[in-house]
């Protein structure tokens, strides 16, 4: 690779031809302000529209200034970041950006985590020199993600990442002039378009145009309600990412200090996910070895490859475009809505509470669990499964708002028995995990052996598509693991061509995994955050003592003394769900 000599600000740098000014700047600890600009290499996302131009620099011997973000660097090259003019323009840039901005951060939903609001601070602006015309939008509120098109600033960071790298492509800049944002069409609500609510348009807009909507008040009231008893469940992904919002590294383990902070909220049961995905797995697992051996046997109608039906955002992703593989879908549900169904049908009974007086709420690190708990498919006898989902990020905030320093907790476990966990739960919250949980159990099953080796590596990394063979008693298994919805659309086609071939297939909606997730900490463009988090939960993992499913004591009691076997009669009626075609709706 060509390497390029250049000077900024009279600092020697070298850096590989192509690189842009802004990421040779930053590489060599030249801080350029930027807005618009957005770059994650590790998933293909690249924001390079340059439409803000808060990143201008002057260039020695060109007399116009130039966006850094979108100009690649050349031999020779003289930069300049910080003259008069250049720190002039930009300000001039930003106050007009600002004029015609709503200026209500006190209740905007990214203060705190706007960039808009955090350049402003950085420039020292006071007051306004400039009186624009205000855009007029209202509110449009879906179950996952709010929508305030006033303060689009049409940066198209969520157009980049919903049709370059989700294949979704629900956004799209509209108008022209000051009327200009980016909208869906005819500006219709999002739940009324073939939007996911996978929550990675809200992951990368760097001001409140687009956060999830709050359910925290909600559940404070509810905490305060004497009739009623709130559980709460926490999700893998949760606890390796809620320590950055007190200051931790990602990728630290929190759950024995969150339990506690939980508890502190006033919960009435502190409960985890991961009992829930290694019930899961029992019934995953089963589904697929019925489906295997029954192909194997020259069965005909049998639907391979088997889905995973984890990611609401997935599932809603095939209903809206690919109905016709609406069968090759697990029909387990989530584990979300498996441990609020267990919950509400076992754990209430055994504690005499009415399962209409208990609230069940989960924390995600999703923007669409928040979609798929209402959902009518999980609501028996009225009672829904899982009432309401809060995010990594509402969770954080509730915490301060009651003065609870995560820090500062001593360590606390779990409620049993809905808090027993295996390592193979731990890893359903990053890529390649829920495959790699259920080939533990899946080859045990088949072969009646112990499996030695209970790590499948092939099936963990970042590339957006892992394939790889598992050989089972004889039996080749076909896998792969796919993350982003646009590399499973991609995979799809091929298989819809007949170019691909496989018995199982994992699937989540967004990049990295759970651990990237709509509703997580803001990473803001630095995928190694992910990567991080996604390390803390193989960690957890390997320092299980019980590292698979099946293997989960409480899991066996279960089974034993209410469910029957996997995917037996009651087990699929509590516990599996089916699918809708959305295509044409």
């Amino acid at each position: 690779m060509k390497m390029i000599r250049l000077k900024i600000d009279g600092k020697l740098v070298v850096a590989p031809e192509g690189t842009t000014i802004l990421n040779a700047a930053l590489k060599a600890g030249i801080y350029i302000p930027h807005l618009c600009y957005m770059e994650m290499k590790e998933v293909g996302y690249k924001n390079d529209c340059a439409s803000c131009r808060i990143c201008v620099v002057q260039i020695k011997g060109m007399n116009r200034l130039i966006p850094s973000c979108s100009t690649p660097i050349k031999e020779g090259m003289e930069v300049i970041t910080n003259s008069s003019e250049v720190m002039h323009k930009r300000r001039v840039v930003l106050e007009l950006m600002l004029s015609d901005h709503p200026k209500d951060c006190l209740i905007c939903g990214k203060n705190g985590n706007c960039e808009l609001q955090k350049l402003a601070i950085s420039f020292g602006i006071r007051e306004m020199r400039f009186a624009g015309k205000e855009g007029k939008h209202d509110k449009q509120h879906s179950i996952s993600i709010t929508r305030d098109i006033t303060k689009c600033i049409m940066c198209r960071r969520c157009e980049t990442m919903c049709g370059d790298i989700q294949g979704c492509g629900i956004l799209t800049g509209v108008d022209r002039g000051f009327n200009v944002i980016v909208n869906t069409a005819f500006n219709k609500n999002l739940l009324e378009t073939n939007c996911t609510m996978c929550g990675q348009c809200v992951a990368v807009c760097p001001v409140g145009a687009l956060y999830e909507t709050d359910n925290t008040f909600k559940l404070v009231e509810d905490l305060m309600n004497p009739k009623k008893k709130v559980i709460v469940q926490v999700a893998p992904a949760v606890r390796v990412a809620i320590g950055e919002l007190f200051g931790v590294a990602p990728g630290i383990d929190m759950t024995k200090k969150l339990t506690t902070a939980l508890k502190r909220l006033g919960f009435d049961g502190v409960f985890d996910t991961n009992f829930a995905a290694d019930v899961t797995i029992m019934e995953e697992a089963t589904e697929l070895k019925e489906r295997i051996l029954s192909s194997l046997k020259g069965e005909k109608d049998v639907k391979l490859p088997l889905f995973t039906s984890c990611c609401p955002a997935w599932v809603r992703f095939v209903e809206l475009n690919y109905p016709e593989f609406r069968d090759n879908l697990s029909t387990t549900k989530s584990p979300q809505q498996i441990f609020g169904a267990l919950a509400k049908e076992f754990w209430a009974k055994e504690k005499e509470i009415d399962k209409k007086d208990l609230v069940c709420v989960s924390i995600m690190p999703c923007t669409a669990k928040k979609y798929e708990a209402s959902r009518e498919e999980f609501v028996r006898d009225g009672v829904a499964d899982v009432d309401y989902s809060i995010t990594t990020r509402e969770l954080g905030r509730l915490l301060k708002q009651y003065n609870i320093n995560l820090l500062e907790m001593p360590e606390g476990e779990f409620d049993l028995p809905l808090g027993e966990s295996t390592g193979a739960a731990d890893i359903f919250g990053r890529t390649g995990g829920v495959l790699e949980a259920a080939a533990r159990t899946l080859y045990e099953w088949i072969s009646n052996g112990k499996l030695e080796n209970l790590d499948f590596v092939p099936l963990r990394g970042f590339e957006e598509v892992r394939t790889a063979e598992i050989e089972v008693e004889g039996i080749n298994l076909r896998v792969a693991v796919v993350h982003g919805l646009g590399a499973a659309r991609k995979l799809l086609e091929e298989i819809k061509n007949g170019r691909g071939h496989f018995d199982a297939i994992e699937v989540m909606a967004c990049k990295g995994g759970c651990v990237g997730g709509g509703g997580q900490p803001y990473h803001h463009g630095d995928f190694e955050i992910v990567k991080k988090r996604a390390e803390g939960l193989q960690v957890i993992d390997y320092h299980k003592e019980l590292r698979e499913s099946h293997e989960n004591p409480c899991v066996i009691d279960l089974y034993e003394t209410y469910l029957g076997e996997a995917n037996g009669e009651l087990a699929h009626k509590l516990l599996h769900t089916h699918y809708i075609d959305r295509k044409n709706k």
